[in-house]
C-alpha cells in the first residue's frame, strides 16, 4: 500500500499541472426504459433508478449482491461467496426465475452474472405486474449491455483487492465505414478471486462483443453475444447454536464451513446473445423487434449444513445444536442446463383520442424456458463444528432425483400515456399473460402439466406541481403461479395453486433540478402466502395451501445533492412487514425472516483539491429476525467504508484511481439471517478490506 500512497501523491502533482481534456461519448440508441416509457425517471410515477457502470465501480460493486449498498431499499436474501445473488427489495424476495431482466428481456438470475460488460443497472421497486406477466412483488432489475459509443475509445481497467483478488479489464469501442455506420464494441475481463473468506479462491472470465449496423436514419441493426464463467467454491451459513444467537464477535468472519478436503468449487457457464432491429415508421411511430437466448451450465457442488441431532436424540431441524455441531451433507448437482429464448415486437407512438394526446406502446412477448438435470448427491457425510475443525468423509452417490422444468409464456401489453392537461398525466398499463408449465422427475416419474391465464393492471395520475416537482399515486397488480411440489408427501402433490395476486398502493413526490434530485414514497404491498400444512414427515401428510397474507408498508426516501466541491447520496427506508391470517396463530402477526425494518445509506463526497476526492460511506440495518416466529433476532449494524478518488490526465488520457476501504472499522456482526429450506442460517459482515484500482481512457 506504501506504493499506492506514492503513486496518489505523484498523481495529484500531476493533476494540478496538466491540463483538463474533456473526452465524451454517446450511445447510438438510448439506454431501455426498465418501466417502459420513454420519459426521464424523475417524471415517472414510480421508483426506478438507473446505476451506471460508473457509480458501481466507485461502489466496489461486481456483482448484484452489491446493491445492497446503494439502495436501502435492497437488502440481502441468502448472498454467499461464489453463489449467485440473492436480493430482496421492499422486504419481498426478488425471485431469480421472473424478476430477472437483460436488455429488457427475461432472463435466469440462477448463476453469477456479469457486470464486466453493462452499463448500468435498473433497478424498479415494486408493481413489476405491468412489465412481467408473472413475478414477485418485490421488483424487478434490468441488466443494460455495453453498446457502441459514437466516439472511438479505449479503457483499461486494473485493480487489485485485499488478500489477493487480482482483476484485468479492457473496453474498446470503435466505429467504421464511409458514414461510420458499423459499430463494435469489445470488453475482455479476467478476474483471480481470492477473498478474505478461506477456501474460496476460485476465478472469473467474461468475454463480450457487441455490434451495431446504422442502415440508415430510420433503421438500426444491434446485435450482441457475451461468454462468462465463474469458478469458485462457495459460502455455508453459520446458525444459531440451540437456543442462542452466537455472538458474531466470536466468529471468524474469515471461516468457511465449506472446507472439506472433497469440497468442489461451484461452476457457472454463461452465454448470452440478443438481436435487435428498430425501424422508424411514419409519423413518431417506432417499432422494435429483438431475440434473446441465454444458456446456463452449473455444476453446484458445497459441503452443506443442516441440522442436527444432540447428544440427548433431539433433532434440531432448523438449526445447529448447542455445543456447535452439525449434520454436513455432501451435495452434488452436476450439469445442470438452464436455457431461455424471448422474443418481443413493439411498437410506439402517439395518437389523438378525444382531444387528447395518447403516447401508446404494445407489443407481445414470448418467451420459453426449459431445465434439464441429472441425478444428485444430497448425502449425509458426518458432524461437523462451528469451529471448521472437523473433517468427513465423502458421499458422492448419487441418491436423489431432481425435477426437469419447461415453460412456455406468451404476453400481451399495452401502456398509455395520456396527458390530460399541461401538468397533469395518467398513466395506464395491462399486460395479459398465457403460461402452460411442465415438469418430470429426472427419473420419468410424477409427470404433471397446467396452463394459466393471469392480467396485471397499472394506473397512475401524476401532477406536476411545477418544473421540478412532481406528486403522484398508482395502483397496481401483480401475479405469481405456482405448483405444489412432486413430492408424495403432498396430498396434492404436482397440482398447480391458483394465481398469487399481489396489490401495490404507492403515493410519492419527486425533485428535479440541476443541485438536487430527489423523492419521497409511501406504499402499500400484499400478497398471498402459500405454505405446507401438516407434518411434510411422512407419505400424503401435508397439503400446500394457502395460508394468509404477507403485507408490507413502508416509506422510501432519496435524495442526491451537489454543491461545488462535493455531494451527498442518501438512501432511507422505514418498512412495517407483516404476516397477516396465517393456520398457525402463532405466526400472524410476525415480521417476516431476515427483513430490515430500517436501512440507511449513504456516500459523502468532498472535493479536496482538483482532482482529488474524499468519500465517507455510511451503512446501517436494524435488527431483523432469524426465525419465522420472530423467536430469536440478530442485532442491528452500521458500517463506515473510506475512499479516494483521483483523476489525472496524462497526455490527454484521462487516468482514475481509487482507493478504498471497506468496513473500515472492521465491525464484527451479522450481516444478514436468511431462513432458506426451512433452516436458520447467519451471515457476518465481511471483515475490513483494501481496495485498489486504475480506469485509464486511452
Amino acid at each position: 500500500m506504501a506504493a499506492a500512497a506514492a503513486s496518489l501523491a505523484w498523481s495529484l502533482s500531476a493533476a494540478q499541472t496538466l491540463p483538463q481534456v474533456t473526452v465524451s461519448g454517446r450511445a447510438t440508441d438510448p439506454t431501455p426504459s426498465l418501466a417502459g416509457f420513454t420519459d426521464p425517471p424523475a417524471k415517472l410515477p414510480l421508483q426506478a433508478q438507473s446505476l451506471s457502470a460508473e457509480r458501481l465501480l466507485d461502489s466496489g460493486v461486481s456483482q448484484l449482491s452489491g446493491l445492497t449498498k446503494l439502495d436501502a431499499s435492497v437488502s440481502d436474501g441468502y448472498n454467499a461467496v461464489g453463489y449467485w445473488s440473492q436480493l430482496k427489495i421492499r422486504g419481498f424476495d426478488l425471485d431469480n426465475r421472473f424478476n430477472v431482466r437483460r436488455e429488457g428481456l427475461p432472463i435466469s438470475g440462477e448463476t453469477a452474472l456479469s457486470l464486466a460488460n453493462k452499463s448500468a443497472v435498473e433497478v424498479l421497486k415494486g408493481a413489476s405486474g405491468m412489465q412481467s406477466g408473472t413475478s414477485a412483488p418485490a421488483g424487478l432489475v434490468n441488466l443494460v449491455v455495453k453498446r457502441p459509443l459514437d466516439d472511438d475509445a479505449t479503457q483499461v481497467f486494473l485493480a487489485a483487492e485485499q488478500p489477493g483478488t487480482l482483476q484485468a479489464a479492457i473496453d474498446a469501442s470503435r466505429r467504421f465505414g464511409t458514414q461510420r455506420e458499423f459499430g463494435l464494441r469489445v470488453n475482455l475481463d479476467a478476474r483471480r478471486l481470492e477473498p478474505s473468506l478461506r477456501h474460496a479462491n476460485g476465478q472469473a472470465h467474461t468475454a463480450a462483443i457487441a455490434a451495431d449496423w446504422r442502415v440508415s436514419s430510420e433503421t438500426q441493426l444491434d446485435a450482441e453475444v457475451e461468454f462468462n464463467r465463474q469458478r469458485q467454491p462457495s459460502q455455508a451459513g453459520f446458525s444459531l447454536l440451540g437456543n442462542q444467537v452466537p455472538a458474531a464477535s466470536s466468529v471468524d468472519p474469515r471461516l468457511n464451513l465449506n472446507n472439506q478436503p472433497w469440497s468442489l468449487p461451484v461452476e457457472f457457464d454463461n452465454v448470452h446473445a440478443s438481436l435487435r432491429v428498430q425501424q422508424r415508421l411514419a409519423g413518431d411511430w417506432r417499432l422494435k423487434a429483438q431475440a434473446a437466448t441465454q444458456r446456463l451450465h452449473t455444476n453446484d457442488r458445497i459441503a452443506f449444513p443442516f441440522g442436527c441431532t444432540d447428544a440427548t436424540g433431539y433433532w434440531w431441524a432448523d438449526r445447529y445444536c448447542p455445543d456447535g455441531s452439525f449434520d454436513l451433507y455432501d451435495f452434488r448437482s452436476e450439469n445442470e442446463r438452464r436455457n431461455t429464448r424471448a422474443f418481443e415486437l413493439q411498437a410506439t407512438g402517439s395518437v389523438e383520442l378525444a382531444n387528447l394526446r395518447h403516447d401508446i406502446g404494445l407489443g407481445t412477448l414470448r418467451s420459453q424456458f426449459t431445465s434439464r438435470f441429472q441425478q444428485q448427491a444430497y448425502n449425509y457425510a458426518g458432524t461437523g463444528y462451528v469451529d471448521g475443525s472437523a473433517i468427513t468423509p465423502a458421499a458422492p452417490d448419487l441418491t436423489d432425483e431432481n425435477t426437469n422444468r419447461d415453460e412456455q409464456t406468451t404476453e400481451v401489453f399495452i401502456r398509455d400515456r395520456v396527458a390530460l392537461g399541461s401538468q397533469t398525466v395518467a398513466w395506464l398499463g395491462l399486460r395479459h399473460t398465457r403460461l402452460h408449465r411442465e415438469s418430470v422427475r429426472t427419473d420419468g416419474s410424477r409427470a404433471t402439466n397446467y396452463d394459466q391465464s393471469v392480467t396485471s393492471p397499472w394506473i397512475a395520475v401524476s401532477h406536476a406541481l411545477n418544473a421540478n416537482w412532481l406528486v403522484y399515486a398508482s395502483w397496481g397488480r401483480g401475479a405469481e403461479s405456482e405448483v405444489t411440489p412432486n413430492r408424495s408427501r403432498y396430498q396434492n402433490a404436482g397440482r398447480a395453486l391458483p394465481v398469487l395476486a399481489s396489490r401495490q398502493t404507492e403515493v410519492g413526490i419527486k425533485a428535479g433540478s440541476q443541485r438536487i434530485e430527489s423523492s419521497l414514497a409511501w406504499f402499500d404491498i400484499t400478497r398471498p402466502v402459500w405454505s405446507d400444512i401438516g407434518s411434510c414427515s411422512a407419505a400424503l401428510s401435508c397439503e400446500r395451501k394457502a395460508d394468509g397474507t404477507a403485507r408490507h408498508q413502508g416509506l422510501e426516501a432519496s435524495a442526491d445533492w451537489k454543491w461545488s466541491d462535493g455531494g451527498l447520496l442518501l438512501s432511507a427506508t422505514k418498512l412495517h412487514a407483516r404476516r397477516l391470517g396465517a393456520v398457525d396463530a402463532s405466526l400472524t402477526n410476525t415480521t417476516p425472516p431476515n427483513v430490515p425494518a430500517t436501512s440507511i445509506k449513504a456516500q459523502w463526497r468532498h472535493q479536496i483539491t482538483t482532482g482529488l476526492q474524499a468519500t465517507v460511506g455510511l451503512n446501517h440495518e436494524s435488527s431483523r429476525f432469524a426465525t419465522p416466529d420472530n423467536a430469536f433476532a440478530i442485532p442491528a449494524w452500521t458500517t463506515l467504508d473510506l475512499g479516494l478518488r483521483l483523476t489525472q490526465w496524462v497526455q490527454a488520457q484521462r487516468w482514475v484511481w481509487r482507493l478504498a476501504i471497506d468496513n473500515a472499522t472492521d465491525r464484527r456482526a451479522w450481516r444478514e439471517a436468511p431462513y432458506q429450506f426451512s433452516h436458520s442460517y447467519l451471515y457476518p459482515l465481511a471483515p475490513r478490506t483494501v481496495r485498489l484500482n486504475l480506469s485509464m481512457s486511452l
